[in-house]
C-alpha cells in the first residue's frame, strides 16, 4: 500500500476530528472536592456543545493527567475555548487548580490503527 501526503484527516464514523491534549499537574494544596465539581460540570457542559466529539482524561502514577477531548473541526473546540463559564474554569486553573500545563490542538494528526 502506498502512502499518500498528506494523509487525510483522521476518521470515525462521525468524519474527521479535531484533536485537543491538555496535559497537566495539579497544584498539592488544591481543594480537590471544589476541582472536582468544577471538572464534572465542564464536561457535561462540553458535551452540549456544537461540534463535540468525545472526552477521556488519564492520571498517571506520577501525578501529572492528560485529558483528551476531539471535535468535529478547529472551530467547534475554539467556541468551546470561549464559553464563558469555560472561560471561568479556564482562570480558576491557572490561579487555583494547577502547577503546570500544556495544551496541544491538531487537526490532521499522523494516525495508525490496529487492526
Amino acid at each position: 500500500m502506498r502512502w499518500r501526503w498528506p494523509l487525510p484527516m483522521r476518521t470515525w464514523d462521525s468524519g474527521p476530528v479535531y484533536l485537543v491534549v491538555f496535559r497537566n499537574r495539579k497544584r498539592a494544596d488544591i481543594d480537590r472536592a471544589a476541582y472536582d465539581a468544577q471538572a464534572v460540570e465542564m464536561e457535561a457542559l462540553a458535551r452540549q456543545q456544537p461540534g463535540f466529539v468525545s472526552f477521556k482524561s488519564y492520571s498517571a502514577d506520577d501525578g501529572e493527567v492528560v485529558a483528551l477531548s476531539e471535535w468535529q473541526d478547529e472551530a467547534s473546540a475554539r467556541s468551546w475555548g470561549k464559553v464563558a463559564e469555560h472561560r471561568v474554569a479556564q482562570a480558576d486553573g491557572r490561579t487555583r487548580w494547577y502547577a503546570d500545563y500544556t495544551l496541544f490542538a491538531c487537526d490532521d494528526p499522523r494516525v495508525h490503527r490496529f487492526p
